[in-house]
């Protein structure tokens, strides 16, 4: 039953659940597999993302109330021996975009990298802001 409430949490458009189920989250993919949990103030993200290196292959942003994650991965080994030649190659691209809570902002977002594992702290306001309200005019007719 977690999983289907993951599946429908009201923060989510219908256009992120299609884009769920084809990014790979309900099985495989080229989706990063995450970890949202709620930390006090701060909504913390760790993604999975051994073997890569998080200076040139991962990028992490804030944009239109969502957080942003993609890497990129290549590997390549080679073991040549008299008579013979093996290689092999991994290589693709990951991404996956979660949305935010409501009054989440870039300002003093962190992420860290340990272990295979991208942490990313989002700090969440206590209280949201209310949207702005404006009067409009009714007119006869």
């Amino acid at each position: 039953m977690t999983e289907l409430t993951r599946w429908f949490d009201s923060r989510r458009t219908p256009f992120e659940l299609i884009e769920r189920l084809f990014e790979g989250d309900a099985g495989q993919g080229a989706a990063i597999k995450v970890e949202e949990v709620r930390d006090g103030d701060s909504l913390v993200v760790r993604a999975e993302l051994p073997g890569i290196d998080p200076e040139k292959d991962v990028d992490v942003n804030v944009s239109e109330g969502a957080l942003h994650i993609s890497a990129h991965r290549e590997e390549k080994s080679e073991e040549k021996s008299k008579g013979s030649y093996r290689s092999e190659f991994r290589y693709g691209s990951f991404s996956r975009t979660l949305p935010l809570p409501d009054g989440a902002t870039a300002d003093s977002v962190t992420a860290s990298y340990k272990d295979g594992v991208l942490e990313v702290r989002v700090p969440v306001p206590t209280t949201p802001p209310t949207p702005p309200s404006s009067k409009i005019q009714v007119t006869r007719g």
